[in-house]
């Protein structure tokens, strides 16, 4: 039994159906326990890595090293927690894009089914105001309208007509005669033949993409996974070796066994997740007052690593608004919008736009209606024809409402003793009407020809192009016909509106191209309107062309590799295809950020290396989906992100260049001590405690470090580049054996002129050398006196602290007793003190010459 346009489904079939079918509703994945969710925290290999640190910190009797340890791995683990639940999210509230009640037609009668009810065949009807519930072949459509930006990224309603289309291979946006689940009607009524339900619409094909996009591994993740590799390894060769070398030289197994174990939890940088979150959690509360919000903290320091920026056109570039660009009044040239009134036909045309509406007035708020009728609206009030006082002037007695069909619809007022008719609608059907155009003189002859290709050429610049034209009568036409209305009318004008770029986005984009950030246009709207806001903002450059979802249909993944090199605005783009071009600009090396508002655009928000939604206008599916949410919907405010994550970034490296620094030159310590001679020159304790007081506190403090002067002058990280490039593993080995080398200078002379106090002298030589070292590296290139001892004022408090506690274990009895120190002499301390600069001075004269172009050139 089939269904009919006129009756419907009968219900015994559409129960029957029900059944086959299932019902029409996204369906929901497993989801993962909370409690898996949690575990799987644990399983990221530098925490496994710190877990085992933890775990022989207490072996060796250093239970607060323990406490420590594991609360920052809880902490990151909580953290890691929150953001991968609320990720789980995203596919849920998709599936809550429901209708809970649809109008149908069965066995001829009108009924209303619950929206998950319905089954292919079923006749559901639409009026204004509805969510469409299922995917509809319309075979109905009076007036109707329906607003698709969700799946399509439109700028403006979709008229939408019940006529058979002859090309099979449309896209999206461009199938006029169906309505997709999960749009809405703004205008008109119509009715529509279920043709798919449930995850078989477009919108459920969204959501199994979702499904299948689990998203990446951040730069920051897999850079600091490599470095945890990385350490780990080296930190249990070494460990290895300095108990083989105490052995070599008799020391006892125990205390050998201690120190090696010691010097292994010291190598692990275990401060690292603690420093990282930090620096995450302050850069996102910064971004806030940017008005950009933080749902992923990783996501802080991916935006500084990003080389491309995929936007998205309507609301992001652009102001979602149609404004009137150019007008057309004659065969000659176009102009801008008038700022007042001019002479005729101008007051004619202005007052057309004024009244050939449906647009209405609030008492407070914005006019209300179709957005191209409000832009008309709008330009007559801004030109000086006031909309109020021209409706009370001629008040409306008839109209023929538009109709996709028709393309156009006319207005009929009173003025004076006479009824005149306004027209409005496509170029080619207006000019079609019209005998003659409104010259200054009055009627002239009618250019059609020209007028069409002034037209035409407004169109190519991607303006919606809208016709305007009059007739007078003595009387309202009686019969009120199309054929009796729009006949032998006088042409007005031609309007081509446009959603304007937004003020501040070209500048934005060239701050994107002085970065090295490349700006990719990626759109469901129109490849000529595509084309003209990209042109207007040096997104596009003379010459390149605009792919398009049909062409893109034809390319292989390894051609469209090829292409994304060069291309620079995609249009008419259906979701998949929006991952398609993520995919290959990864997979030429690019870390990608994706900006998107629509349900459509979740999955790629969810594929991208960073997903950047809409707050205002964006959706539900969008802003769950995304890393980073603009509360301001503006691509700037993506541009101030990537300088904060740049700056984030900067500053955990310097974390890493000071304490793998440090780390080495205990190691080396450790190693070349019995290699000259020189006994074991720390305990166990000592390095335990450098470990935790100097390496944390001051660490810490280096999250907050301002901004380098050339954070936006220069180009971004490759995404595949170690954290060690630029010149840090360099400054790793050669300045780790500069404070092992003071650090055995002062054993050395300390022990050889037989002091009793030698190891306190090593232990706080090797401490306060690190202070020197991370106030040398707060900048990569500028000098500390320059820079100012004094802005940073949170790492130069730290800096004094871990001073002062170091002194407080050698002077205050009972810490040490506990750290086995001895009160040094003032003698004894200023030696120790003024070796301690010679690692500061290093690294200043480093600077210097990094500076000069000597060093790290690469």
């Amino acid at each position: 039994m089939s269904s009919s346009v006129v009756s419907g489904l009968a219900f015994e079939e559409a129960a029957a159906r029900l059944l086959h079918y299932g019902p029409n509703a996204i369906t929901e994945r497993r989801r993962r326990h909370a409690g898996l969710i949690f575990l799987a925290q644990f399983s990221d290999f530098m925490v496994l890595v710190l877990a085992t640190a933890a775990i022989l910190a207490g072996v060796i009797g250093e239970p607060q090293d323990t406490v420590a340890i594991v609360a920052i791995l809880v902490l990151n683990a909580v953290l890691g927690f929150v953001q991968e639940y609320r990720a789980e999210r995203a596919l849920e509230t998709l599936r809550a894009i429901s209708v809970p009640a649809v109008q149908v037609r069965r066995g001829r009668m009108t009924t209303v089914v619950p929206g998950t009810g319905l089954v292919p065949g079923d006749l559901v009807l639409l009026e204004a105001g509805n969510l469409v519930p299922a995917d509809l072949r319309l075979t109905e459509a009076t007036h109707l309208r329906i607003e698709e930006a969700p799946l399509t990224g439109e700028s403006h309603a979709i008229d939408k007509i019940t006529d058979a289309l002859a090309d099979p291979d449309l896209v999206l946006g461009d199938r006029r005669n169906m309505a997709y689940k999960g749009t809405s009607i703004v205008h008109g009524r119509g009715a529509g033949l279920v043709v798919a339900a449930g995850m078989n619409t477009e919108l459920g094909r969204i959501a199994s993409l979702l499904v299948q996009e689990r998203g990446v591994k951040t730069p920051l993740q897999l850079r600091l996974t490599r470095l945890g590799q990385r350490l780990a390894g080296a930190a249990l060769a070494v460990c290895a070796l300095v108990l083989l070398l105490g052995l070599v030289r008799g020391e006892r197994l125990l205390p050998m066994l201690l120190t090696a174990i010691s010097l292994a939890v010291a190598a692990i940088p275990e401060a690292l997740p603690a420093v990282v979150t930090v620096a995450l959690a302050l850069g996102a509360r910064r971004m806030i007052r940017e008005r950009a919000l933080v749902r992923q903290l990783p996501a802080v320091e991916t935006l500084g690593s990003v080389t491309v920026i995929c936007v998205d056109k309507t609301g992001t570039l652009t102001q979602n608004r149609m404004q009137v660009e150019r007008y057309g009044v004659n065969e000659v040239e176009t102009i801008a919008p008038p700022e007042s009134a001019r002479p005729d036909p101008w007051p004619r045309l202005l007052e057309a736009l004024a009244l050939s509406n449906d647009v209405h007035l609030t008492p407070d708020g914005p006019p209300l209606g179709d957005p191209t009728e409000i832009a008309l609206f709008q330009a007559a009030a801004s030109a000086g024809c006031d909309p109020v006082a021209a409706a009370q002037r001629s008040p409306r007695l008839a109209e023929l409402p538009f109709t996709a069909e028709r393309a156009c619809m006319t207005t009929l007022h009173r003025s004076g003793s006479e009824v005149i008719a306004y027209t409005k609608g496509s170029h080619e059907r207006v000019l079609a009407f019209c005998v003659d155009r409104l010259g200054p003189r009055g009627p002239e002859p009618l250019n059609t020809g020209a007028l069409m290709r002034q037209a035409e050429d407004m169109a190519e610049k991607g303006l919606r192009v809208i016709a305007i034209a009059y007739r007078r009568f003595s009387a309202v036409p009686d019969p009120l016909t199309p054929e009796t209305v729009e006949a032998g009318q006088t042409f007005l004008g031609l309007v081509g509106l446009l959603d304007p770029p937004r003020p501040e986005a070209a500048e934005a984009v060239a701050t994107c191209r002085a970065a090295g950030v490349t700006v990719v246009m990626i759109t469901g709207d129109h490849p000529v309107t595509a084309r003209n806001i990209a042109a207007r903002l040096s997104i596009l450059e003379n010459g390149k062309e605009v792919l398009t979802g049909s062409q893109l249909e034809r390319l292989a993944p390894e051609a469209l590799i090829e292409r994304a090199e060069s291309v620079r605005v995609y249009a008419r783009v259906a979701p998949e295809q929006k991952i398609a071009i993520i995919r290959a600009l990864q997979a030429r090396g690019e870390c990608v950020a994706m900006t998107g508002d629509g349900i459509n655009d979740a999955p790629a928000l969810r594929r991208a290396d960073i997903g950047i939604a809409m707050g205002r206008t964006g959706t539900d599916v969008a802003r769950e989906a995304a890393h980073l949410v603009l509360l301001d919907d503006n691509f700037a405010t993506i541009v101030s992100a990537v300088r904060a994550g740049r700056r984030i970034y900067d500053n955990i490296r310097k974390f890493v260049r000071y304490v793998v620094t440090c780390n080495a030159a205990e190691v080396e310590t450790l190693l070349l001590a019995p290699l000259i001679a020189l006994p074991i020159p720390l305990l166990p304790i000592h390095l335990l405690w450098i470990n935790l007081v100097t390496d944390g506190l001051p660490g810490i403090a280096l999250a907050v470090e301002p901004a380098e002067p050339d954070v936006m002058r220069r180009g971004p990280r490759a995404p595949g580049e170690s954290i060690f490039a630029g010149g840090l593993w360099q400054h790793v080995v050669w300045v780790g054996l500069v404070m092992a080398g003071v650090t055995l200078t002062i054993q050395a002379w300390a022990y050889h002129h037989e002091m009793v106090h030698w190891q306190t002298m090593t232990f706080t030589v090797l401490a306060l050398s690190q202070m020197g070292h991370v106030l040398a590296i707060r900048s990569e290139r500028t000098s500390l006196f320059h820079a100012g001892i004094g802005s940073n004022l949170p790492l130069l408090a730290a800096v004094a602290l871990t001073v002062l506690l170091q002194l407080g274990i050698i002077y205050l009895p009972g810490a040490a007793a506990v750290f086995k120190t001895q009160p040094l002499s003032p003698g004894e301390l200023l030696v120790c003190l003024l070796l301690s600069t010679v690692v500061f001075f290093a690294v200043e004269g480093e600077k210097w010459l990094i500076r000069r172009g000597v060093l790290y050139r690469d």
